[in-house]
């Protein structure tokens, strides 16, 4: 098998558990996202695309946000398609850095919100999705919150082995001897894809820090793609649910001044 065939296997297993996923965003907050598949054309005579979805705050009472994501055509006209496997990664992203910029409030019962997907989001030059650069720092605090909300809420990726961990030790004993995951944690894909172009990087330097800046504090155990939390990481929760109660707080301020 082709190293390029095992790369392929990896994201295909990722994607095939998207359903489970708790997407973080860089102010820390926990999110949950419904897209309802296919994009269709707006019954409004406007020249873009729309694709319904909604945005769920975990953690919280029940917030929520019904959006409305519009592909404007000229972002069209770049894709490949609007299919999931092209599509999913940058709305996914897109809806994120919204959240970032605090544009969307999470209520419990609210309206459809329009969200743009255009020319923002895309680097014409570089021919490339541009979410904002994040440093090696930024992208170590990512990773320790990414695999603690996954942690705590049970959004595991997968249960069994994938194929590229086909040569790791057989017996728990053995895996955590040496440092990887056991099978039967949660194990979190920090090799993501999605995760490395919503921080403007690759996969393997995603990796790469997650080892460098956070496993080597014994915070994570890696095992190629996959981390699992160790109990040094799960005892700072009052740090990761600090930061999501001060996120919200952030956003409702905001909200409440726009409103009067």
């Amino acid at each position: 098998m082709t190293k390029v065939q095992e790369s392929s296997e990896v994201v295909d297993e990722g994607r095939a558990a998207a359903g489970a996923k708790i997407w973080v965003t860089l102010k820390g907050l926990p999110l949950s996202i419904r897209l309802e598949w296919p994009f269709h054309q707006s019954t409004s005579g406007a020249d873009f695309f729309v694709l319904h979805g909604d945005i769920r705050l975990e953690g919280s009472e029940g917030l929520h946000a019904p959006v409305a994501v519009n592909l404007s055509q000229t972002v069209r006209e770049v894709m490949p398609s609007m299919e999931p496997k092209d599509a999913e990664a940058p709305v996914i992203n897109a809806l994120r850095k919204e959240v970032d910029r605090r544009q969307i409030e999470f209520v419990k019962s609210g309206k459809l919100l329009p969200v743009p997907f255009s020319s923002r989001h895309y680097d014409f030059k570089r021919k490339q999705w541009v979410f904002g650069k994040a440093t090696d720092e930024v992208m170590a605090e990512f990773v320790e919150r990414k695999v603690y909300w996954r942690t705590k809420l049970g959004a595991s990726e997968s249960r069994s082995e994938s194929k590229s961990e086909s040569k790791s030790p057989s017996s728990r004993e053995e895996r955590e001897k040496d440092g990887a995951p056991a099978s039967s944690g949660t194990r979190v894909w920090i090799g993501d894809p999605t995760e490395a172009q919503y921080l403007q990087t690759t996969p393997a330097h995603l990796i790469e820090v997650a080892a460098r800046l956070v496993a080597a504090q014994g915070l994570l155990r890696i095992d190629g793609e996959w981390a699992e939390a160790t109990p040094g990481l799960m005892l700072q929760a009052e740090r990761f649910e600090g930061t999501r109660r001060a996120a919200v707080e952030e956003l409702e301020r905001k909200h409440a001044f726009e409103r009067g």
